[in-house]
């Protein structure tokens, strides 16, 4: 799910092998684009014009990312593809645009970190096996300027990423498995929340501290808090843009909002 910048359209993608546009005000539903396999991620690009859709592997098809035009008018909207890109082995977990539309960012199940060009749909880097995730990518988020962006994965551990050059800059490491990361708009910090995969959950406590929203100091890599009140595994995270609330949701079916009170933006390291 991804809205455009001034929020007025919303996309979405669901396992029901379709991604939908949508109008934020009224819930109107202004176009289906329809797959032959689950859609995953949704991003916009730059300009709101231009949309990046993932779907999965299904039966003898390979993931896929679909770059697709977003008409202004609803009524001249077509499910016309401009670039398909394949390759990525397994789910592609999340994908986004990079600077000025010119690139994708991909990653998933297979642990890699991939830009592609976006003109072309070739492949112009990936992460090294030395220095990236060691275990499914379970979710990306880019920094307000776009300069860099945040990955978590199962593997225990988030990385920070300069966005041109795919160059490794922070890894902040947490004692369990990583399910959604965001970076603030404001300050030099990154969040990170996750949990125990859902068979487990029965036999963990919540007060065990498996549930919290985990804050980092972005440049020094220092766990600097948590947020605690999640009784299952938290999957969605996100900041709000002016950088004094964040947002969380988990498998336990709550989506909670975190206003920051006066002493969080004073933390000393």
């Amino acid at each position: 799910m991804f809205q455009v910048r001034d929020s007025t359209r919303l996309i979405t993608g669901s396992a029901d092998q379709s991604a939908k546009l949508w109008n934020v005000q009224t819930g109107t539903l202004l176009f289906t684009f329809n797959f032959d396999s689950p859609a995953r991620a949704v991003d916009f690009g730059v300009g709101d014009d231009l949309a990046v859709i993932t779907t999965d592997p299904f039966i003898e098809l390979p993931s896929a990312i679909h770059l697709k035009r977003i008409s202004k008018d609803p009524s001249e909207q077509t499910a016309k593809s401009l670039r398909e890109i394949r390759g990525p082995v397994g789910r592609i977990n999340r994908a986004v645009w990079g600077p000025l539309n010119k690139t994708i960012i991909s990653a998933g199940e297979d642990a890699v970190v991939r830009i592609w060009d976006s003109e072309t749909g070739k492949l112009i880097k990936e992460s090294e096996k030395e220095s990236g995730h060691v275990k499914a990518i379970t979710s990306l988020s880019k920094s307000a300027d776009g300069s860099h962006f945040l990955t978590g994965s199962v593997d225990n551990s988030a990385k920070l990423w300069d966005t041109r050059t795919l160059t490794l800059i922070k890894t902040y490491v947490t004692e369990r498995p990583v399910n959604a990361v965001a970076i603030s708009p404001l300050l030099d910090h990154v969040v990170i929340g996750g949990g125990q995969h859902a068979v487990d959950v029965t036999t963990t406590d919540r007060r065990a501290g498996k549930f919290e929203a985990k804050f980092f100091h972005k440049i020094l890599e220092e766990e600097i808090g948590g947020v605690k009140g999640h009784f299952g595994p938290i999957n969605a995270l996100a900041f709000n843009p002016d950088g004094r609330s964040f947002s969380s949701g988990g498998e336990d079916g709550y989506i909670r909002l975190h206003h920051f009170d006066p002493d969080y933006f004073h933390i000393k390291v």
